[in-house]
């Protein structure tokens, strides 16, 4: 089969489209014929190696965490799915090879594809979706009554991001420059800061909640907006020893890193009162049917910034990784 792999970490030049073995059926396991393929950032971080602390499997591998396909085997103690349905799936974190054209996971991270949309666009979903709800609701508690800030609104996860907070109840304001704003505004966005034009260190509202997807500079100037009491929640700034435990089950070595690379920002939020997770997202196909049904009901909209044949899957990693995409960015593989 063909597929995307690294046979060794580096920049764009590591990854290579080409013949790779086929992945082996578990009891559990669902062999998925891939009709599309979500990209994200942290593809293109697996590949320069800068998750080694985290995630190091013995090279090389399939890139790629988020897929849409059809069944077409199915193991033997599978009890939900048979062959021919049509699934989503965002795939272990030990199990990484979306970009590829079959693929094997456990039942238990897929799900019934959307049925009001192409089945190729649905593999947009997963990863981020599961982001945004999982960071929303589980971190934040995102409901009426409360006002959450959210950090580059227009991109992948935030376009999921205004719209679930939305859903939940919550009064919404995010960043975005002005080429982003009617699109943070059709997501249902209560209001925008220009971030071209208004540094967040100079916003007086108090949110009830962050999620950021920035980092850096905009991660710290998000303490400062958050009311005491409140958690700021990244996937863009450092892992920190609640993540380490809860979300990854490290062993010692690993917290212990986690907490001295993570101590600056846990003494800025502790400055201002505010408590600092950084949030590693993980696979749950329970989740991510609540999400397919807000699609289908359409609750929730998938915007795509562009589409890619597999064939040109590194020009899209290309893409993506410029950093400009409003929306997501996927590829879909013709069968024709």
């Amino acid at each position: 089969m063909k597929a995307y792999i690294i046979k060794a970490y580096g920049d764009a030049s590591a990854a290579e489209l080409t013949e790779f073995s086929e992945p082996q059926l578990c009891p559990h396991d669902l062999r998925i014929e891939v009709a599309g393929m979500g990209l994200n950032p942290v593809d293109y971080k697996t590949r320069d190696g800068l998750l080694k602390a985290i995630y190091s499997p013995t090279l090389p591998i399939v890139m790629g965490n988020e897929l849409s396909g059809v069944v077409s085997e199915c193991g033997t103690e599978v009890k939900n799915f048979k062959v021919g349905d049509k699934i989503v799936a965002r795939v272990e974190k030990d199990r990484l090879g979306a970009f590829a054209e079959q693929v094997c996971i456990n039942e238990e991270v897929a799900t019934f594809a959307p049925k009001s949309i192409p089945l190729g666009d649905a593999a947009a979903l997963p990863l981020a979706a599961l982001t945004a709800i999982q960071a929303l609701r589980d971190e934040l508690g995102a409901s009426a009554g409360k006002h959450i800030l959210i950090t580059g609104g227009a991109g992948g996860v935030g376009t999921f991001a205004i719209q679930i907070a939305k859903y939940l109840g919550a009064e919404v304001t995010t960043t975005a420059s002005p080429r982003g704003e009617a699109l943070v505004r059709e997501m249902g966005a209560d209001h925008v800061i220009d971030y071209t034009k208004t540094d967040l260190a100079d916003v007086t509202t108090k949110f009830d909640g962050v999620f950021d997807l920035i980092g850096g500079d905009t991660l710290k100037a998000c303490f400062g907006l958050a009311k005491s009491g409140a958690t700021v929640v990244s996937i863009s700034g450092t892992p920190e020893p609640v993540t380490a435990s809860k979300d990854l089950q490290a062993g010692l070595k690993l917290k212990v890193i986690f907490w001295l690379v993570s101590f600056g920002l846990r003494r800025m939020a502790a400055k201002f009162g505010v408590t600092y997770r950084y949030l590693f997202m993980h696979a749950s196909g329970s989740e991510l049917a609540e999400l397919v049904q807000m699609v289908d009901d359409g609750q929730l909209k998938i915007i795509i910034d562009k589409k890619f044949d597999f064939a040109d899957i590194a020009e899209a990693m290309a893409y993506l990784e410029a950093g400009r995409a409003k929306g997501k960015v996927i590829v879909n593989i013709d069968k024709t």
